[in-house]
């Protein structure tokens, strides 16, 4: 029983001290500046020297004129192409025969054909 007491409570302020804890955190103090009156304006101060002038620096030299290319040599003219031979002239065809001649004031059979209904 002795060590029951003793194991008791050693369980017990390890199960209390693995507790979290909120820590509180206290905000440092907001200071405000607050301005006085304003001073009187003070002197223009003095203007400084000026720099000295940039050399200027030498111009480069100008470039050689290029070669002018050779001209090229003209073309070779042509043949000129062989004249086309004339056609044949075609034969011409014979008169064709007179026909008869009508008999003058006989008339003929007129032939009159009535379609179907």
């Amino acid at each position: 029983m002795k060590y029951s007491i003793v194991l008791a409570t050693v369980a017990a302020g390890l199960a209390l001290s693995g507790c979290e804890r909120p820590v509180v955190v206290t905000p440092a103090p907001t200071v405000v500046t607050v301005p006085g009156p304003a001073g009187a304006t003070g002197a223009t101060g003095a203007t400084g020297a000026s720099g000295s002038a940039a050399m200027k620096g030498d111009t480069g030299a100008t470039g050689s004129t290029g070669a002018t290319g050779a001209t090229g040599s003209a073309a070779a003219k042509g043949d000129t192409g062989a004249t086309g031979s004339t056609g044949a002239t075609g034969a011409t065809g014979a008169t064709g025969a007179e026909g008869t001649q009508g008999q003058t004031g006989k008339t003929g059979d007129t032939v009159v054909i009535v379609p179907r209904r």
